[in-house]
């Protein structure tokens, strides 16, 4: 039994988890579904999967400043959960664990189970850090910010930039501590650093070798060898990209806008406000294309107009997107594959380092733009799209990063490095009995 935590407050990590459910329930392996709860617990439902809501319960306002806190984890004084919220979360997750009699927990930015892993005596598997992994920071990778995590920095040149981006976060230490205050309560390891808030006993790198540049062969035999920004069993593998294909019809008002009459964007800004939205529309409708928005949790009904912008709720990204001419999004892993995977170029407005690698990844490849959010302007979106939209070397270089992609099973590559590392965990280990827990 293996026991995935999502955290529904993201749509991408909720995908995720469910991806890698059904991978494993295809090979053998019975899975438990436990979350504390948000906005798309509602795709859960969808899926016909039993699962569990865990106490405490987080509501959509609870959820919000949870992804608000995401972003600002790394400020100063910035705290994610308190003290008693994380120890009943804690509580109520191993108790889920041994009742399950799970052999591994595997997460989705559901970062309690750093602590209740431990109590529980199972090994962590993640997926939430992407690429943003040690081997990104040891080798430089990590880009120049868009926009500086402190506003007041924005005037640093570029490479003071790149400098804190690598070293900034194996160092940082205030914003696990709200995790290490209850690990030494529970006399549990503790996280070292913001770097290893990414990082599982298996963590696996959902991408591929050839878009992070880093070897397949190098990545696996890295190892912390004491570095102290990193629990020691950590492990990195490749498991190949997994973002959102949700099985979800596509609205009739949408089909119009898929057609290829005239140039159109498909606009998906989860972790915005709607005002931001609306801004990102006035620049892109003033480059002269056609939007799709893709509303999710936000009312923006009083953008619709005839012919020019459709509003819809949940869209399966993976069908609309191979069809657009641009894709524009904030910049996380789930949104950025899905455009190179569509080989659609993107315009992205990353929140946090973590985003900011992905965007690169596009960016250095001639596929997409990136405008940090503080610094957007409808006239500045505007000028990106015309440009993405434009120029046709934007177009070529995102068919040659789809093609890196075509025919990787990421889902299932996860749910294979999951199931191998348990059976090196414990000798001779087999799937257990397909029981499944509600």
């Amino acid at each position: 039994m293996i026991a995935l935590f999502p955290h529904c407050g993201f749509l991408s990590e909720t995908s995720r988890m469910l991806a890698i459910a059904l991978a494993l329930r295809a090979r053998g392996e019975a899975v438990a579904i436990a979350t504390h709860g948000g906005p798309y617990t509602r795709v859960l439902d969808a899926s016909g999967l039993p699962w569990t809501l865990l106490t405490p319960v987080m509501d959509d306002p609870r959820c919000q400043q949870y992804l608000n806190g995401i972003v600002t984890i790394g400020k100063p004084g910035s705290r994610l959960q308190s003290a008693n919220e994380l120890r009943a979360s804690v509580a109520s997750e191993v108790e889920f664990l041994h009742r399950c009699g799970a052999r591994m927990a595997v997460i989705g930015f559901t970062l309690s189970l750093y602590l209740s892993s431990r109590v529980a005596g199972v090994p962590l598997a993640t997926s939430h850090g992407g690429s943003f992994i040690p081997m990104v920071f040891e080798r430089g990778l990590a880009p120049a910010p868009t926009q500086s995590p402190v506003p007041g920095l924005d005037w640093l040149p570029g490479f003071a930039k790149r400098w804190m981006a690598n070293h900034g976060a194996p160092r940082l230490r205030h914003p696990v501590a709200f995790l290490n205050e209850v690990a030494d309560e529970l006399g549990v390891e503790r996280v070292p650093s913001l770097a290893a808030l990414m990082c599982g006993d298996l963590t696996m790198v959902t991408d591929v070798p050839e878009m992070l540049g880093i070897p397949a062969d190098e990545l696996a035999a890295w190892q912390p060898h004491g570095h102290p920004a990193y629990r020691p069993g950590t492990r990195l593998q490749y498991t190949g990209p997994l973002f959102a294909t949700l099985d979800l019809p596509l609205p009739s008002a949408v089909q119009p806008f898929l057609d290829g009459s005239r140039p159109t964007a498909c606009v998906v800004l989860n972790s915005s406000t709607p005002d931001f939205i609306r801004q990102v529309v006035a620049g892109v409708r003033a480059a002269g294309l056609r939007v799709i928005v893709g509303a999710t949790i936000h009312e923006l009904g009083d953008l619709a107009v005839e012919g020019e912008v459709v509003v819809a709720g949940l869209l399966p990204n993976h069908l609309v997107m191979p069809k657009v001419d641009l894709a524009v999004i904030m910049g996380g892993q789930g949104s950025v594959q899905t455009a190179m995977c569509s080989g659609t170029p993107y315009l992205a407005f990353p929140l946090h380092p973590e985003q900011e690698l992905n965007v690169a990844l596009g960016m250095r490849q001639g596929m997409a733009l990136g405008l940090g959010p503080r610094h957007m302007t409808p006239g500045k979106v505007t000028a990106a799209a015309r440009r993405l939209v434009g120029a046709a070397s934007f177009k070529a270089a995102a068919r040659r990063v789809q093609r890196h992609y075509v025919g990787i099973d990421g889902a299932g590559r996860a749910a294979d490095a999951l199931l191998a590392h348990l059976a090196q965990a414990v000798p001779g280990a087999t799937a257990s009995p397909a029981v499944e827990v509600a």
